[in-house]
């Protein structure tokens, strides 16, 4: 008898649509292929769409959906109609509502270089040739969740904007724990990236990674200033093996290292947590909306289907079928197709929708 997985689909915004629309075609092709395991599918609304239908950026009714499913697949939000909207009040305000109610505390970004893709990469190949680190960024806390925060007016009539970036211990011990978790099945080492030497909350955060540090004596554990990582990402990547730090270091430093892959539409997320003993998921590409090129069919297809084989990995325990889906991947770009970010001279380029068929042409299960 298959084991059915539930899956809350929300497309979101722009791109995210399009590329949603691939990542079911793998969904499907699984469904048709596989006689252990399936997926349910329901569709959702979130971000921009979302505002314009429901009034809300992610409705009450969609995160009861998204609370009862195995996991969440999520395209993107957000795009220049809704820029002029109050902060919580945007599209992006339903993706944190999301994170924070499924209490998703733990970010995995895996950079990787494709070898068949090391010519897109700006640096040069000696720089990134086989690399693979994974960025591990806490998600519900830091400078994007921290109280209090808003745009005042001072006596003498001028704006104060203010944000906080605090942090609990059992908040900075979960997501290292997990740093260190992931480590353990990879090479042994861990950075711990904050800014100890201003910031009171990211000296706790460096204690709190000293004090763990005893429990996990068989890990390398270091430390970097975040403004130091986002130079030494550039100058020596392949240095890092488990990178863990705040919420907002971990957006900017993730962002910086989708470059090293030589285009950001490479790259997957898992957005890992728990809700009352129950674990939660939420899987994305890096991507965001791309409202310029939304609509054209030139949008890359594959971190959103890797997005998927993360949820395969970490949400349903079905590592070979994960494995499937990777050596497609590569198996089309070692063949010379290319969606327009990664186009070279010698390759060939695809649309979105021959990108995916391409991918599903190497897919047996």
């Amino acid at each position: 008898m298959k084991k059915i997985y539930k899956i809350l689909c929300l497309p979101g915004d722009g791109i995210g649509l399009e590329v949603m629309d691939e990542t079911k075609k793998i969904i499907n092709l699984i469904n048709n292929q596989s006689m252990d395991i399936g997926f349910e599918i329901t569709n959702a609304l979130v971000g921009g769409h979302a505002i314009d239908i429901e009034g809300q950026a992610v409705s009450n009714k969609t995160l009861e959906i998204a609370k009862n499913s195995d996991f969440v697949l999520l395209g993107s939000v957000g795009g220049p109609k809704w820029d002029n909207l109050a902060t919580d009040k945007r599209p992006e305000a339903g993706l944190l509502k999301l994170r924070k109610e499924l209490n998703l505390y733990a970010n995995l970004r895996p950079i990787i270089v494709f070898d068949e893709l090391i010519e897109s990469s700006p640096l040069k190949p000696e720089y990134i040739k086989s690399l693979d680190l994974m960025i591990v960024r806490e998600l519900v806390g830091g400078l994007y969740f921290g109280e209090p925060k808003g745009i005042d007016i001072l006596e003498n009539g001028e704006k104060y904007g203010y944000n906080t970036l605090a942090y609990k211990t059992s908040e900075i011990q979960r997501i290292l724990k997990i740093a260190f978790d992931i480590a353990k099945k990879r090479n042994k080492k861990v950075c711990s990236v904050d800014k100890a030497n201003v910031l009171a909350s990211m000296k706790l955060w460096r204690d709190t990674a000293i004090e763990m540090h005893e429990q996990y004596q068989d890990i390398e554990l270091s430390h970097m200033y975040v403004d130091a990582m986002a130079m030494s990402l550039i100058k020596c990547p392949k240095k890092y093996d488990v990178i863990v730090t705040e919420n907002m270091f971990g957006d900017i430093l993730s962002d910086l290292a989708s470059q090293l892959t030589g285009s950001i539409g490479m790259l997957a997320s898992a957005s890992l947590g728990d809700l009352n003993g129950k674990k939660t998921a939420l899987y994305e590409p890096v991507h965001g909306s791309a409202p310029d090129i939304a609509g054209q069919k030139i949008a890359n297809p594959i971190a959103m289907i890797l997005s998927f084989s993360m949820a395969l990995r970490y949400s349903c325990n079905e590592q070979k079928i994960a494995d499937k889906i990777e050596n497609a991947v590569k198996l089309t770009l070692k063949a010379g197709y290319r969606t327009k970010d990664i186009v070279t001279a010698n390759t060939q380029l695809c649309y979105t929708d021959q990108m995916t068929q391409q991918i599903c042409s190497f897919i047996s299960i």
